[in-house]
């Protein structure tokens, strides 16, 4: 199955890509092996990250950034969507809104649900991005459901971060507080028909003025629905990536993510040990001796630690 699996990916088979993401996704019987092949096999494609809170237009924003992206490229789209409490599957509206892009043969979309997954869905997403790198995507797209830390965390694992609001997301100074100004690369005012767009577009070049940053961080108008904007948010997007070329800082940023999942399969590992090591009782114990004040905190790890 495995070795099906990678001749499907050299080959250029979307159907075996996507049996293999799904068997990745799920930590599927032998999908370490499928990793070490794409790790050996990958030619790093750029990668963009959109996040923005919902109902900023990101997915109709994607579509149209696909469709001008995709002439003589081949493009991977990852929407990262939510988990149904009740039925435990994805929300998929945004493959639904992106409908349009699934004819086209150089475009593969694929939806990744959090299952209520904290740490483990940024880790998740790279794994995916990684297959798409081996299936020879000169572009991935991958789009977050919202701007809490976990879907940061999921941006971050990109090239150029791309902040998408609409003039009724809120106060920009909330943006500020959430520290987005301080990840996104290109911030684009979409809905831009809209009343208090223009509002809007004035107070983020203020606080993007307050940024010490080697990047000029654009800020753009878009009309997703309409096209309008999008070949402005492309070009961007290209003087971006030129600018990481020219000043080494892609390959730093690259490098700050092999860092970055090795600390977190590390934490993984080690949690997982644990795991093994203690019993529910005995970690009820080991907190029954902190909350006692018997041993501290850091004494307490240290002896689930060292324990044999």
């Amino acid at each position: 199955m495995v070795e099906r699996l990678k001749a499907g990916i050299k080959n250029g088979d979307r159907v075996a890509l996507s049996r293999a993401v799904t068997m990745v996704e799920n930590e599927s019987d032998g999908y370490l092996e499928l990793l070490e092949f794409a790790y050996q096999n990958r030619k790093p494609s750029y990668r963009i990250g959109i996040t923005g809170p919902p109902g900023a237009g990101k997915s109709t924003l994607v579509s149209a950034l696909v469709r001008g992206l995709v002439d003589d490229n081949r493009l991977a789209v990852v929407a990262v969507d939510p988990t149904s409490p009740f039925s435990g599957g994805a929300l998929l509206g945004d493959r639904i809104r992106m409908s349009e892009l699934v004819g086209l043969p150089n475009v593969f979309i694929r939806s990744m649900a959090s299952r209520g997954s904290l740490g483990g869905l940024a880790t998740a997403t790279s794994n995916v991005l990684v297959l798409f790198e081996a299936f020879g995507n000169d572009y991935i797209v991958v789009e977050t459901i919202g701007v809490g830390q976990v879907e940061i965390d999921v941006a971050q694992s990109c090239d150029t971060i791309i902040l998408v609001l609409v003039p009724e997301s809120g106060d920009g100074v909330q943006v500020m507080k959430a520290g987005l100004i301080e990840i996104a690369d290109i911030i684009v005012v979409n809905k831009a028909d809209r009343s208090g767009a223009d509002s809007l577009f004035r107070e983020l070049s203020n606080l993007t003025g307050q940024v010490e940053r080697a990047w000029s961080i654009p800020i753009l108008k878009t009309i997703a629905t309409q096209g309008e904007g999008v070949d402005e948010l492309i070009q961007s997007i290209l003087h971006h990536r030129r600018f990481l070329e020219q000043t080494g800082e892609l390959k730093k940023r690259r490098r700050e993510r092999i860092r970055d999942l090795l600390n977190r399969l590390l934490e993984e590992r080690v949690r997982e040990m644990v795991a093994m090591r203690l019993r529910p009782d005995e970690i009820e114990r080991v907190v029954d001796m902190v909350e006692a004040g018997e041993i501290s905190p850091f004494q307490a790890v240290e002896k689930i630690l060292t324990r044999g």
